[in-house]
């Protein structure tokens, strides 16, 4: 045994850090539960049901804000019905106020329009909106709850449980790459009066301007939805939907390590996909985070105030990465970037910009 006064306050700081670190993964092995909180990824064509690319894709893991995605089914199927009307105005609770970051500030006891609080899901993933629809729809959010996860099983989603309206960390918040594309191809297929929503970059919102976090719609050609989602223990998550030459195509991307690494990824994806072969899964890979720093990062943020969307600072420093305009080369999105060249030309009034330009508002 070393003597203690042999050792340097240094030294001690990092066999305490160690020390630390150890016991936190231990004992983060039960916080985790079922869920591997890894990387993943899909792409299906919704028109033969193929899975043209899939790795980890049946794990499970926190889909953080892509979880309104089933808020918004459940909004879209009460506004089919009638049980809710487009300009209804919805009361505000102290509980749907009181929600974490991001939020559209809504104040207890006043009214938000049906549609304000779509719109302020789809842009500004907005966790007080979900909840004012989730207790007009359920009473309260977890009788709601229980109610996406019912709707979850019927439309196949066999890995899915939902404790949220929003995606809020919880560790019973669970699902797969898989059963998050199932539900982005259910909101098309059984609402297609309504998926213009999921195209809306902006919106005015009490006299204030609303921006969406999803970038990647300005800078890949024929993508119009869907979601994106971030919280500490999920990483940077985005499901999307994207047509050309007439074929629509719908991906997922779980955990990835950044805004901009899960956007390169994610057009890789579908470059690979619209040219009928799958993505290398060291790809997918290179994009994610590990389950293990996945945990870590959980358990440093205290699971009732961490975000639901991708606007935290730290991350945004974490996501700049790979930026080729500053003289580095991305090879993680180098055939990205010639096959989304060889797209532009079908678009011509857009312009493909797949590397992140700067700081990620995501």
């Amino acid at each position: 045994m070393a003597n203690i006064q042999s050792i340097q306050p240094m030294q001690w700081l990092n066999r305490l850090w160690g020390l630390f670190a150890a016991m936190l993964l231990l004992g983060l092995a039960g916080y985790a539960g079922a869920a591997h909180a890894g990387y993943a990824a899909i792409v299906i064509d919704p028109a033969t049901g193929e899975v043209l690319s899939a790795v980890n894709a049946d794990d499970q893991n926190y889909p953080a804000s892509l979880t309104k995605m089933m808020t918004l089914y459940l909004t879209f199927q009460a506004l089919q019905s009638g049980k809710l009307k487009v300009d209804q105005e919805l009361s505000i609770s102290s509980w749907a106020a009181s929600r974490a970051p991001t939020k559209l500030g809504l104040h207890t006891g006043r009214t938000v329009s049906v549609n304000d609080c779509i719109l302020g899901m789809v842009t500004k993933s907005a966790n007080d909106a979900a909840s004012v629809i989730a207790e007009s729809l359920g009473g309260n959010e977890g009788h709601f709850a229980e109610m996406m996860t019912a709707q979850a099983a019927l439309l196949g989603m066999t890995s899915t449980h939902f404790a949220n309206a929003s995606g809020l960390p919880d560790p019973n918040n669970v699902s797969t790459a898989r059963d998050m594309a199932k539900l982005a191809m259910a909101l098309y297929r059984d609402f297609p009066q309504y998926t213009h929503y999921f195209s809306t970059k902006e919106f005015v919102f009490q006299g204030q301007l609303i921006r969406g976090h999803n970038n990647l719609m300005d800078r890949y050609p024929g993508m119009d939805g869907l979601k994106t989602g971030f919280t500490d223990a999920s990483g940077f998550n985005l499901a999307s939907t994207a047509v050309h030459d007439g074929r629509r195509l719908f991906a997922v991307v779980l955990g990835g390590r950044s805004a901009s690494a899960r956007d390169n990824l994610m057009a890789r994806l579908l470059d690979d996909a619209f040219d009928n072969q799958p993505t290398p899964e060291a790809l997918v890979a290179q994009a994610g985070v590990s389950s293990r720093t996945h945990r870590v990062l959980a358990a440093l943020s205290p699971i009732e105030t961490a975000e639901a969307d991708e606007t935290a600072p730290a991350h945004r420093r974490a996501s700049r990465g790979c930026t080729p305009h500053r003289g580095r080369s991305c090879p993680r999105v180098a055939k990205s970037h010639k096959s989304s060249t060889r797209l532009a030309h079908r678009h011509k009034s857009k312009k493909v910009v797949l590397a992140s330009q700067g700081d990620d508002h995501d």
